[in-house]
């Protein structure tokens, strides 16, 4: 497998993954790559470091650097918003734990006053959650969280 850095003719950076580099050559020229922000077909690689394996030699407690491009401004307005609105949660609702489903449960069925709560659940006991139909939403991860 291959991964290019990709970006179209509006400016939009995507990466793509390919068996081969004649199998991108192939789609591009068919059409078959698109950009997912604006579904331009007006594809082009980018200028893209190469992937140096680190030496066998190389203690496992070194940090190897992470580089990253700049955020398009569509990401980085997404990526405010999804600020914004874990802030208002975690400012408007009570923070519930692990407690999370059975709280909800509570709050539905009328046992405890209603109101808006936050916390971590498993994904079998959101899809119990969703199953009883009690209205439960992913708070965004955000990037400075290790997203």
């Amino acid at each position: 497998m291959i991964r290019y850095d990709l970006i179209c003719d509006r400016g939009h950076s995507f990466d793509g993954w390919f068996r081969d580099s004649a199998t991108y050559d192939a789609q591009q020229r068919a059409g078959h790559i698109t950009c997912p922000t604006c579904g331009s077909a007006n594809i082009d690689k980018q200028l893209m470091a190469p992937r140096i394996p680190a030496k066998s030699n190389t203690r496992a407690d070194e940090k190897q650097p992470v580089f990253s491009a700049p955020a398009s401004p569509e990401q980085r307005a997404l990526t405010d918003m999804m600020r914004k609105l874990r802030r208002h949660v975690e400012e408007t609702a009570d923070y519930v734990g692990d407690q999370f489903a059975e709280e909800a449960r509570k709050i539905h069925y009328g046992e405890t006053a209603e109101r808006g709560i936050y916390g971590e659940a498993s994904l079998d006991e959101t899809k119990s959650l969703l199953d009883e139909g009690i209205e439960v939403a992913p708070l965004p991860k955000l990037p400075e969280n290790g997203n």
